[in-house]
């Protein structure tokens, strides 16, 4: 029997995933682990894991571009990492400043018209690394295509406290009143941030939980989770993919079930329906798959022709 080889069944693969994609997000955030774990897998040092972690991040955002992806924002150093051995994160903030030059000199990155951002308290992080920060933000900051976060020294928590603060010291002063603060007041405490709402977070390793990441874009947009198995230097385009196909079906059904629910309450309650319930039936009904639909016009129609 022919065994085809497995960059071919691979490429296949990719096509059928790429045809079962119905929605791509608009901001997809990763959880980049298992550099560590590949390297200790393959007997290798910690440093060589992060680098083979950072040529799958390269390859991460040629597909996003590819696919048409907003905002990207990666998770490339928490608050906690400050914990691991000196050694260890000497050679990351190396890895990092590095990086983050070389993202800003490359010819994709401005072919594609990337604008690099840094999310997280950077001013605690090596002035190599700050220098390097700086460096990219100014040799991408007329682009806007695709948009590119790396949090750096980031938590969420600390995110939110700083916030918190930054909120309660404006209404010490008098220049804001407890009943004034919304949506709008946190965001803009929240300083440098996402742009946009998270609809998407990936975590590669295994690993089933969010570590802190973005907890205000992301939950309040009740973003979709996808928690995927290999490291993040073997995540590899089909598996991209994957995870896309997952959000995308999330979404559909998630349409269907505001469509159904606004036409059950229609049903219900004919023409004491707010205007809200139908509004929302009018923006989701395409959702609804076509045998339903069908069945909604034959009961217009039953309708009809009893009047």
């Amino acid at each position: 029997m022919r065994r085809w080889p497995r960059s071919i069944i691979e490429t296949v693969y990719e096509h059928v995933l790429r045809s079962e994609i119905t929605e791509t997000p608009t901001h997809v955030a990763v959880i980049q682990d298992g550099n560590r774990r590949y390297a200790r897998e393959h007997g290798k040092d910690p440093s060589d894991g992060h680098r083979a972690g950072a040529d799958t991040t390269e390859q991460l955002l040629e597909w996003c571009d590819e696919l048409g992806i907003a905002e990207v924002t990666l998770y490339t150093f928490s608050t906690e990492n400050f914990k691991r051995p000196k050694e260890e994160r000497e050679e990351l903030f190396d890895l990092i400043s590095r990086k983050l030059r070389e993202f800003a000199d490359s010819d994709r990155v401005h072919d594609a018209e990337v604008q690099i951002r840094a999310l997280g308290e950077t001013d605690q992080l090596p002035e190599r690394v700050q220098e390097a920060i700086e460096y990219a933000t100014a040799q991408t900051s007329t682009y806007d295509n695709l948009q590119l976060n790396i949090a750096l020294a980031y938590g969420g928590r600390a995110e939110l406290l700083s916030a918190t603060r930054t909120i309660a010291r404006t209404v010490e002063r008098g220049e804001l009143t407890p009943t004034e603060i919304g949506v709008e007041t946190v965001e803009k405490a929240l300083g440098p941030s996402a742009r946009r709402e998270v609809d998407l977070i990936i975590r590669s390793g295994g690993d089933e939980r969010t570590s802190n990441f973005l907890p205000w874009q992301a939950n309040g947009n009740e973003a979709a989770v996808y928690f995927s198995t290999p490291y993040w230097p073997a995540f590899r385009k089909i598996d991209f993919l994957r995870c896309l196909r997952t959000y995308g079906h999330r979404e559909r059904d998630w349409r269907q079930t505001r469509a159904r629910r606004a036409r059950s309450i229609i049903t219900a309650i004919g023409s004491r329906t707010s205007a809200e319930t139908t509004t929302t039936f009018e923006r989701f009904r395409g959702s609804l798959p076509q045998s339903d639909q069908e069945h909604e016009t034959a009961e217009a129609t039953d309708v009809e022709t009893a009047d």
